[in-house]
């Protein structure tokens, strides 16, 4: 069983990001936040090309030499978790645990190269759900990757809901992966929330690394 006493800082990357969160071409063309980013690649690439990214992330209070350091405190005891439940995981695109460490690591220097630059313009802002610093429909689409619905057992339904309703208010549409738990079992707080919100799609996408984690749930603004 795969527990963690806290959100831990894990970067993925922005080929990642796009499979998971099923992004056409032209979301570089839209104003995209992504909540509890962490030490990711999508900003610091998709600005890259062209796109507007914004990240919120309560550890963006640190300085770069700070998330270095918490990164790499945190980097054997994920790579520990994940080898001591190998099979709940499929390794197709990482070949191995050796390679999903390269991977990782790449994605968080990626982040670490750009932070202090995307501080000074604004990209990166220190903030977490259910609260967010923006005006109603400031954003075309809003990305949760990895935060909602994997720490169920860590979040109540209640704090779902709230982080949700701000999500929504803050943007017209919003993507939430995967929507299994640490273990790779459907989120206690799916249904409930797939009740409450009735725009909404359950997508399969074209990214699975966790088992059963291959579906994202899109929920639009009424």
């Amino acid at each position: 069983m795969i527990e963690y006493e806290k959100v831990v800082p894990w970067g993925r990357s922005y080929t990642e990001y796009v499979s998971m969160f099923h992004l056409s071409p032209g979301f570089l063309s839209q104003k995209v936040l992504g909540c509890g980013d962490g030490p990711a690649a999508f900003n610091a690439v998709a600005n890259a090309f062209g796109g507007n990214v914004t990240s919120i992330d309560p550890i963006f209070k640190l300085s770069k030499n700070e998330i270095e350091k918490r990164i790499k405190e945190t980097f054997t005891e994920v790579i520990d978790q994940t080898k001591a439940n190998i099979d709940k995981f499929k390794w197709e695109q990482f070949g191995s645990l050796e390679g999903l460490g390269i991977i990782r690591m790449k994605s968080m220097k990626q982040f670490l190269n750009d932070y202090e630059q995307g501080k000074e313009e604004g990209r990166y802002i220190e903030a977490s759900l259910p609260k967010l610093p923006f005006a109603d429909k400031s954003f075309d689409l809003v990305l949760c990757s990895h935060f909602l619905l994997l720490y169920s057992d860590m979040f109540d339904l209640d704090f779902h809901i709230k982080a949700i309703d701000e999500m929504l208010r803050v943007g017209n549409e919003v993507r939430i992966f995967p929507v299994v738990d640490l273990n790779s079992e459907k989120s206690k707080h799916l249904d409930a929330i797939m009740e409450k919100y009735t725009n909404h799609e359950l997508l399969t996408v074209n990214y699975e690394f966790q088992k059963n984690g291959n579906q994202m749930l899109k929920i639009k603004s009424q």
